[in-house]
């Protein structure tokens, strides 16, 4: 044999070897995040297990009273129920407002995410409607599946974008974070080449106003300003996100320094969620 067909050799089997290396570290990478995958399933639900879940529905909300009552009828006697009767009536009728006002927290904060499409009027140019549309269903799906996930709500959908309500922060930021992995793992390659798709996220937690199933006041609008200064593939949260995290919270902040919002007062101290 000689030496140019054994370099030949060499080159090929090296190209060999090489491939299989490759092959092995893809699918190792594969398990890896299918393992981190399983992991952060399991810390979710062991999380909502532990927290103390609001009822979320007027059914619910009824039997929880009528636990309530006999409780109390069995620890105070008719007399301490009926001098507290009037508060209950008003406190019960306040209950049945939307089973959006459930996501409030034992403080009566709710933290708000805003996420959307970036640049969504040239991919829809840019893929055509009929694709646009299924595009928008898949992230619809994502989306959704990651807020039922973390227990959160959809408040309203417009397009190409959600506002969405966590009785939880840390529920909030995760859910985030998740959507933001999903996008990145389950898009057709072929998309991601001819109009990649990118989302922008951003979180605030703060008292609101509530009326008809729906958010108002300055939260609110804080919410939707920093998911507007969000770039795609990033998620941005308020130094009230950072301090309704409980210290020992699995999400991972960098310090982006203070920010002015349109509309909004003054200068805020933005984080930025690492997301990867």
């Amino acid at each position: 044999m000689t030496a140019l067909a054994v370099a030949v050799a060499l080159a090929v089997a090296l190209g060999i070897a090489v491939g299989v290396l490759v092959g092995m570290n893809r699918r190792q990478q594969q398990r890896i995040e299918e393992q981190a995958e399983r992991i952060e399933q399991l810390e979710a639900d062991l999380s909502a297990a532990l927290r103390p879940r609001p009822a979320s529905t007027a059914t619910e909300r009824a039997v929880r009273r009528v636990v309530k009552t006999a409780t109390r009828v069995r620890e105070q006697g008719l007399g301490g129920l009926l001098a507290s009767s009037i508060d209950d009536l008003q406190a019960w009728a306040e209950s049945e407002q939307q089973d959006i006002v459930t996501m409030a927290d034992v403080e009566g904060r709710v933290t708000l995410v805003f996420s959307d499409i970036e640049d969504s009027t040239p991919l829809n140019e840019r893929l055509g409607d009929d694709t646009w549309v299924r595009v928008l269903a898949a992230h619809d799906q994502l989306v959704r599946q990651r807020v039922e996930r973390y227990r959160g709500q959809v408040v309203k959908g417009f397009g190409d974008g959600f506002m969405l309500a966590f009785r939880d922060a840390e529920a909030a930021c995760r859910a985030a974070r998740g959507i933001q992995k999903d996008l990145r793992r389950t898009l057709d390659p072929r998309l991601r080449v001819v109009a990649p798709l990118k989302v922008r996220i951003g979180i605030h937690t703060g008292p609101v106003v509530t009326k008809d199933g729906d958010y108002f006041g300055r939260n609110v609008a804080m919410a939707a300003r920093v998911g507007a200064l969000a770039t795609g593939g990033e998620v941005l949260v308020t130094s009230e996100v950072v301090d309704a995290l409980d210290d020992d919270a699995a999400v991972e902040l960098t310090e982006m320094g203070e920010v002015e919002l349109k509309g909004l007062p003054g200068t805020h101290q933005l984080f930025r969620l690492r997301t990867r």
